[in-house]
């Protein structure tokens, strides 16, 4: 993170703005929103944004700058077309410790200005950090289409009973856990319906009724194989609930970023032969948490009923009459083939497909192997690198042709992946010439052979439009 995000009061506070035309106007506006008293320095000045100037209470200098100009103010920006100018202000700032920004040159400021969505006293700031303005202004757009105006009201709502909430929730993460019920619940949905003098009543009646936040809730949360635009939107809304997260290492630490800023970050993560925290353990502290009252995520890669132990954790929190939801996640089978270029199921190659672990138990794979072989059926091997020579083996000693293709996919949907396509007969050893590292999954079937038409992820020519 380049720069920190901070919002800064300039109400009645003197900013200097050098330049005059079209783009020091449009930064002129910005300031006098916030109530800035705005200074103007330029040789020449456009009409509005001399009456703008003199209208926050600031004034207008023609006339080239000079040092002089950068006593008793609190924010410069630049808005001049002429470089050296830019750079020589930028430096004088910098000297005196003075936040500056100067327009399209994000190398000579101190601050940037984002994107704003206002939605007055919530506002959101957008920023690129100076790398790419448009996009921070599409992100807006987006953001704009989709909060509306009515949040600034219930903003003010919250701001209006703060006291009396503050007053009667002692404990600061009570205030958070009601606040969270109020913004969240029917007192929210009033404000939104434009009905304000009916939710201050409910809310009032609220507060008067309200007692401390008693028992929690656990989420089992599918983060997915890799990728996060893969989470779904409940996924992400409920993890941001969340007062504890635990996650394990096949959750991707942009997923974990996802989470509140204060949530505390439980890493519970299991590989081979080293587990950070016992199933038993994790169950424990679903429990032990829940019982805090705080709502609970549990970020499990995949999907959390497949080969994600998420059944063990919630008979246990049924048995204590813990309340749970479980989101769904897109297993690491469809995320991992699709962006593979591999389609599972196809109409020509395989009518069915089959889910197996491929982890080793007392060195070796207990599977039904006779129905696993069936030539028009793909078999998708979870947790299977290790005990790779031994699947190809049991597939041939079972009848699978040794010719079958076969694909290892490594650290699949994220930037990471890597692909190895060989046979049932060849891929030991092309692993071996070219390691790869887990977590991996293996698919296995003539369903295979399609990637060399499929693949995008990885192939695909990035000067050509993508369908």
């Amino acid at each position: 993170m380049e720069f920190l995000p901070l919002f800064t009061q300039l109400t009645g506070k003197p900013c200097l703005l050098l330049g005059g035309g079209q783009v020091a106007l449009r930064k002129a506006r910005l300031l006098s929103k916030a109530g800035a008293k705005i200074r103007v320095v330029a040789r020449d000045v456009l009409p509005e944004l001399a009456a703008l100037a003199e209208q926050s209470g600031g004034e207008v200098r023609v006339g080239e700058f000079d040092e002089a100009d950068l006593g008793q103010v609190f924010l410069v920006i630049a808005a001049t077309d002429d470089h050296a100018l830019n750079q020589h202000v930028s430096e004088a700032c910098h000297q005196r410790l003075l936040p500056v920004n100067v327009v399209d040159s994000p190398e000579l400021c101190s601050v940037i200005l984002p994107a704003i969505v206002d939605r007055s006293p919530l506002v959101i700031a957008i920023s690129s950090g100076g790398k790419s303005p448009v996009l921070a202004r599409m992100m807006r757009s987006r953001l704009e289409s989709s909060i509306p105006a009515s949040y600034g009201r219930l903003a003010n709502l919250a701001s209006r009973f703060r006291d009396a909430v503050k007053a009667k929730f002692g404990d600061i993460e009570d205030r958070r856990l009601f606040w969270e019920r109020v913004l969240q619940g029917p007192i929210a949905e009033m404000v939104f319906a434009g009905k304000d003098a009916v939710a201050d009543q409910m809310l009032a009646k609220e507060i008067d009724q309200a007692g401390p936040q008693v028992g929690g809730e656990v989420y089992l949360i599918g983060a997915g194989p890799g990728d996060p635009d893969l989470m779904t939107f409940k996924a992400l809304r409920l993890l941001q609930k969340a007062d504890v997260v635990l996650y394990d290492r096949l959750v991707a630490p942009e997923i974990v970023e996802m989470c509140r800023k204060d949530a505390e970050r439980v890493f519970v993560g299991k590989k081979r032969s080293d587990h950070a925290v016992p199933q038993d353990g994790i169950n424990q502290l679903l429990i032990d948490y829940a019982r805090q009252g705080k709502k609970v995520a549990r970020l499990k890669g995949g999907d959390p009923f497949i080969f994600g132990r998420g059944g063990e954790e919630i008979e246990q929190l049924a048995l204590q009459h813990i309340p749970f939801q479980v989101v769904p996640g897109v297993t690491a089978a469809a995320g991992c083939a699709s962006y593979s270029g591999i389609p599972l199921t196809h109409r020509d190659y395989a009518q069915s497909v089959r889910f197996v672990t491929g982890h080793l138990k007392d060195n070796s794979i207990n599977l039904p192997w006779a129905e696993l072989v069936h030539s028009h059926q793909t078999v998708v091997f979870y947790m299977g690198l290790v005990g790779l020579p031994s699947i190809c083996d049991q597939l041939i000693a079972h009848g699978r042709s040794p010719d079958t293709p076969i694909a290892l996919i490594q650290q699949g949907t994220t930037p990471n992946q890597k692909v190895v396509v060989g046979t049932l007969s060849n891929m030991v050893a092309k692993i071996a010439a070219d390691p790869v590292q887990a977590p991996t999954l293996i698919i296995v079937g003539e369903v295979v052979q399609l990637r060399s038409k499929l693949a995008w992820y990885e192939d695909r020519d990035l000067a050509q439009p993508q369908l």
